[in-house]
């Protein structure tokens, strides 16, 4: 049984490698330039800073082929204080990007002129660049995609077949949300024919029945605005899914809602707002002609591309999510090394767990002492909170509602189940996250949070009973508390239980 433990988990890779050197990425985009500063892990960094300015760099590029005066001075101010601050903040790495708005405009070499003047070394991406770097965000944060992912920015739209781990086919077609208006001026089935014809020039021959991974600002916010309708439980907009059909429907809804209406939900700007018509049509267009079968919403794209995509191959391979859970696991407990101790401990009990359920009980387990400064009667509510709202990538809705299961009973809560996560994942999973919870709650009791208890004992079942297990020489390491959540646990899984030596 030992030996099949170990061998699983070899196989959930964390291994939170920091980067060597503090980063960030300047993105000049056609609506936004902004700054991400990162640190941590290489493989999922922090974001220590973030902060946009709608420059709106393409806004008159359908119209007049340039960037208007007011807009590359505000784009222009915008890359002088944030390439200020990098320094301020002891950045060693800044990479500075610009896309179509830049790409496009008769006037862009001008603009990356007066920005390098600034003291900025200015990348121009490509189409295929850009449709790669999206592509990537994706993969980074929703490892196994396999689909089609459309990155829709202000000035193109790019698509990209991802499948196996790596990027496949790619173009990009000059379909961005501030060049939509003019098409959609023509008339009635205007943007469905320009779209139609774009894609069959580029030689796009697509698989159809694949999902649809929406990156970009107003598809996200054109997902936000569908959270709200469908009173979705999680205000987590990565990895979101929709039916496809939705698209159509979201055309309909968003030409008889109100402007009002839309600044009722914090999560979409005011500067986002215009876009959404001209978003939610497009969505539409693209997914009829690609014939996708479910949208999934992803909340890395191109920055988080452009980082993974420099990464080696073996830590490109990390498990997002576990690394993740093992950085902040680690920076909040009490002692190193006690999450994956504690995964270890409690597995034997839970051997029959697919590959799925593994990963979220080995992020829990990781996350196992999070809680331990939180005054005692919130800390249930602080584990939950973790689970639901931090910024992990790779878990789904379901999955998370399983961790802040398993975290709101470890810190206490019991057989109870936090509000609302019923509505997320089904009764199995929120039953079987009940008993990672209560098993790790016993390992904690029963270790104090150190490793010698621990590695002198042993939890399984032995029939229909569950066995605490301890040498001899440590037998003292028994008593009330220990024996109350050994007894909870049992009950909780319908056998009986005894302290063995």
């Amino acid at each position: 049984m030992l030996s099949q433990v170990r061998a699983i988990a070899e196989t959930m890779v964390t291994s939170p490698e920091h980067a060597k050197a503090r980063t960030a990425i300047i993105d000049i985009g056609s609506n936004s330039v902004r700054l991400v500063v990162y640190d941590g892990p290489r493989r999922i960094p922090f974001i220590l800073f973030n902060e946009k300015v709608m420059a709106g760099l393409g806004a008159s590029l359908g119209k007049t082929g340039r960037i208007e005066p007011d807009a590359m001075e505000r784009g222009l101010r915008a890359v002088g204080r944030f390439g200020h601050l990098c320094k301020e903040m002891d950045v060693q790495e800044v990479r500075c990007v610009a896309t179509a708005a830049v790409r496009d405009a008769e006037n862009g070499d001008e603009f990356i002129q007066r920005a390098e003047a600034l003291g900025l070394s200015v990348e121009l991406l490509t189409g295929a660049q850009e449709a790669i770097a999206a592509a990537h965000g994706v993969l980074s944060g929703i490892p196994g995609a396999n689909g089609i992912v459309g990155d829709l920015g202000g000035g193109s739209l790019e698509l990209a077949r991802i499948k196996d781990g790596g990027v496949h086919e790619t173009i990009s077609l000059p379909l961005g949300v501030l060049r939509l208006p003019e098409i959609r001026a023509k008339g009635a089935g205007a943007l469905e024919r320009c779209v139609k014809k774009m894609i069959a020039k580029a030689g796009w021959a697509a698989e159809a029945d694949l999902p649809f991974y929406l990156v970009g600002g107003s598809w996200r916010a054109l997902a936000r605005f569908d959270m709200e309708l469908m009173h979705f439980p999680l205000p987590v907009v990565h990895q979101y899914e929709m039916p496809a059909a939705r698209a159509e429907q979201l055309t309909r809804i968003i030409s008889h809602v109100d402007k009002a209406r839309f600044k009722e939900i914090p999560q979409i700007t005011g500067t986002r707002i215009p876009t959404l018509p001209d978003a939610a049509a497009l969505l539409s267009v693209v997914v009829r002609q690609l014939k996708s079968s479910r949208l999934i919403v992803s909340a890395y794209g191109l920055r988080e591309g452009l980082l993974f995509g420099d990464l080696p191959p073996d830590i490109q391979a990390h498990d997002p999510l576990l690394v993740a859970a093992e950085a902040e696991g680690e920076a909040q407990a009490r002692f190193t090394g006690h999450g994956d101790m504690i995964e270890r401990w409690i597995a034997p009990l839970f051997l029959e767990d697919g590959s799925a359920w593994r990963r979220i009980r080995r992020a829990a387990c990781l996350l196992a002492d999070v809680g331990w400064r939180a005054n005692p009667d919130f800390r249930s509510e602080r584990g939950v909170e973790i689970a639901l709202h931090s910024n992990w990538v790779g878990i789904n809705a379901s999955e998370r509602a399983m961790l802040a299961q398993a975290l709101h009973s470890n810190f206490g809560g019991g057989l109870s189940s936090p509000p609302g996560i019923d509505g997320l994942a089904p009764p199995q999973a929120i039953k079987r996250a009940t008993l990672w919870g209560l098993a790790i709650r016993l390992g904690q009791r029963l270790s104090g949070g150190v490793e010698g208890p621990l590695l002198a004992s042993r939890l399984e079942m032995i029939g229909d009973v569950l066995e605490l297990r301890l040498r001899g020489v440590d037998v003292d390491l028994f008593g009330e508390a220990v024996e109350r959540r050994q007894r909870q646990l049992a009950q909780a899984m319908g056998v009986k239980y005894r302290m063995a030596w």
